[in-house]
């Protein structure tokens, strides 16, 4: 598993967290996320999902992707 903070632009009350949520709990491969306004913290499979997957989904639902860092 492996574990990341990803910033996110164009997110701006809970509505843009819940879509965000609703995302990735689509996404194969995710085991945990926590979401804020502006940010997530996800744990997932990176056999079953890459940061560019990851990216996708989350620029698909109409947000920006500014930053992966993996702890």
């Amino acid at each position: 598993m492996k574990r990341a903070k990803v910033n996110v632009n164009g997110m701006h009350c809970g509505g843009c967290v819940s879509s965000v949520e609703r995302v990735l709990g689509r996404l194969p491969g995710v085991a945990e996320r926590a979401v804020a306004v502006g940010s997530v913290e996800i744990t997932f499979d990176e056999a079953l999902l890459d940061e560019a997957a990851l990216r996708a989904a989350i620029d698909d639902a109409g947000f920006e992707v500014t930053s992966v860092s993996y702890a």
